[in-house]
């Protein structure tokens, strides 16, 4: 049963009711999440570590979350920081930058089982792959899950201002590598 997010933070709040709750939460969000971290990973077994990870911060958390923004917008910008510190970690253990290690994981697209794309996808998917990391964040939240600006700005500490010009940078940068 999917529950409203008042109703979800009351029930979370309620030491006899948090583990269930914590299982709906999971239910309602856990397909959210998931494109959320894969859309930067880009690998699926890694994007099943990070979410277990997210979902483990989120319990852990929960009780600091201050309903300064939407519960979604909180979860994600935890599944945003999981994912970028995993990729600094992974990076780091293979001797790359994490710019470098991105696009050693957009090479793997062709051969992954769980990518389900056609050319111009794949295509797509290597041109993000070279934006710097925050820029193909942004992009990503932009292009792929039509966010507005003012929820991006919340959700990365940043001025709308900013991320618009990040935004429009990434676009061309996409652009010019997909005429090539």
């Amino acid at each position: 049963m999917l529950l409203k997010e008042h109703d979800l933070l009351r029930l979370l709040k309620d030491p006899l009711k948090k583990n269930d709750a914590f299982n709906n939460l999971v239910n309602q969000y856990k397909e959210q999440l998931y494109w959320v971290i894969r859309k930067v990973l880009l690998n699926h077994d890694d994007t099943d570590d990070v979410l277990q990870n997210t979902f483990m911060k989120i319990y852990l958390n929960i009780d600091n979350f201050k309903k300064e923004s939407k519960l979604f917008t909180w979860m994600y910008r935890i599944a945003i920081n999981e994912s970028i510190n995993f990729i600094n970690k992974k990076s780091k253990q293979v001797g790359l930058s994490s710019s470098e290690y991105i696009e050693e994981e957009a090479k793997k697209l062709e051969s992954d089982v769980y990518f389900d794309g056609n050319k111009a996808q794949l295509k797509l998917q290597k041109s993000i792959s070279n934006l710097p990391p925050k820029q193909r964040m942004i992009f990503s939240m932009r292009y792929f899950d039509e966010m507005p600006f003012k929820q991006i700005s919340k959700i990365l500490s940043t001025t709308e201002g900013a991320l618009r010009a990040s935004y429009h940078q990434a676009v061309k940068k996409i652009k010019y590598e997909l005429e090539k």
